[in-house]
């Protein structure tokens, strides 16, 4: 447990001013969060719902809760309450789910839309054509109860990282160009980065970092 620490700080000095570092805490016990939380840090990011819901009544009240995961629909309702950033909104579907729930509690939701950019077939997330008739619709400027903070992605797993350079700099010309195109200074955050791959992130214009085996050790299935 002890070393838990010096890596989460020895993670920390890596990480410049301006760039949030959420602690990737799924699969780890209260325990271990706790030891973290101590250090420092309130941001937490989770992948499952029921472990995240378990986890908010034992920890500290102050923590900022982000879900990172790909979040079901009919699972939304449990983490509406309580969740600070939605980080994987890969669909519309999904998105029109999180304002209605958000409207049933009386909040506004704070999201990032998830975008395609690695070559793998398996990650979720818009594509360019996608977000931008989403984006143009009717429907989307009715959503009164969430708030688009920003974009998320996650590179291909290779060990190209020159690949990896060139997917995160394509997640950041979309954010860019959508921010230019469709919304103001509330849409200020880039989820990009975890903990193989989060210097190339931060180069390449990330300001949220996830960061889990790098702190925590590997996970405790």
């Amino acid at each position: 447990m002890k070393n838990i620490l010096s890596q989460y700080n020895e993670v920390k000095s890596t990480i410049p001013d301006g760039v949030k570092l959420v602690a990737v805490s799924k699969f780890h016990s209260a325990d271990k969060i706790q030891i973290v939380y101590d250090g420092g840090q309130r941001i937490f990011g989770e992948s499952r719902v029921q472990e995240l819901c378990e986890k908010v009544h034992i920890l500290p009240d102050d923590i900022q809760w982000h879900f990172i995961g790909h979040l079901q629909t009919n699972k939304v309702k449990f983490i509406i309450p309580f969740v600070s950033l939605i980080h994987g909104v890969d669909s519309f579907h999904l998105l029109r789910e999180i304002n209605k729930e958000s409207a049933k509690v009386g909040r506004v939701t704070n999201c990032l839309l998830q975008m395609h950019v690695a070559q793998e077939e398996t990650k979720f997330g818009f594509s360019t054509t996608e977000l931008q008739e989403m984006l143009r619709s009717e429907e989307f400027s009715t959503l009164k109860n969430v708030s688009i903070r920003g974009l998320m992605g996650m590179a291909s797993n290779t060990d190209n990282m020159q690949q990896v350079r060139e997917e995160f700099r394509l997640l950041k010309q979309l954010f860019d160009q959508t921010k230019a195109q469709f919304f103001g200074d509330e849409f200020c955050e880039l989820s990009m980065g975890m903990s193989h791959d989060y210097p190339i992130a931060i180069e390449e214009g990330s300001t949220m970092v996830r960061i889990g085996t790098s702190i925590f050790g590997e996970r405790e299935y």
